[in-house]
């Protein structure tokens, strides 16, 4: 296993639980904006990667910015865009498409299913953290987020196969 695929994966990891805290704390943001500029600094091409990750968080944006103004998620305060650490976290996330989750790219099952199980799962752990509510209910929620990761998760690794 190369340095950089266990790099992606230790700095994402490191980078969403930093956003996570920075919900709360938001000087972790710093820590988790590292992760990003060291993921971006370790690309091939830099300015290509920066593109990637911004078309990707993109789709994240506004899906969470949806599902919010859809009554989803419940971030403690009257708001319609998504906080600051959620958005970083989307970038630090379309970090590992081609890199760290790469290997869930294909068979296009295997996109829908790790995407209907990892998504939910990873903002069920999420909200635990950074105090977001579930205001429809923990599973009317986690099932609506298992629906649309299932279908997410494989859109967005065909949109990292063509930056």
């Amino acid at each position: 296993m190369n340095r950089r695929l266990i790099g992606n994966a230790v700095l994402f990891q490191v980078g969403w639980t930093a956003c996570l805290f920075g919900a709360r704390h938001p000087i972790w943001l710093l820590l988790a904006l590292g992760c990003l500029a060291l993921q971006v600094a370790w690309a091939p091409a830099p300015a290509r990667e920066c593109r990637l990750l911004l078309k990707i968080a993109a789709c994240g944006w506004v899906l969470d910015s949806l599902l919010l103004n859809l009554g989803v998620f419940d971030f403690g305060d009257n708001r319609w865009i998504l906080p600051n650490w959620l958005a970083i976290l989307w970038l630090l996330f379309a970090s590992t498409l081609r890199l760290s989750l790469a290997w869930t790219a294909s068979p296009l099952w295997l996109a829908a299913l790790f995407g209907g199980l990892g998504g939910p799962m990873s903002y069920y752990a999420g909200a635990h953290l950074a105090g977001v509510g579930f205001p429809y209910g923990l599973w009317p929620s986690l099932t609506l987020l298992a629906l649309l990761w299932a279908l997410l998760l494989p859109a967005l690794h065909r949109l990292a196969r063509h930056p």
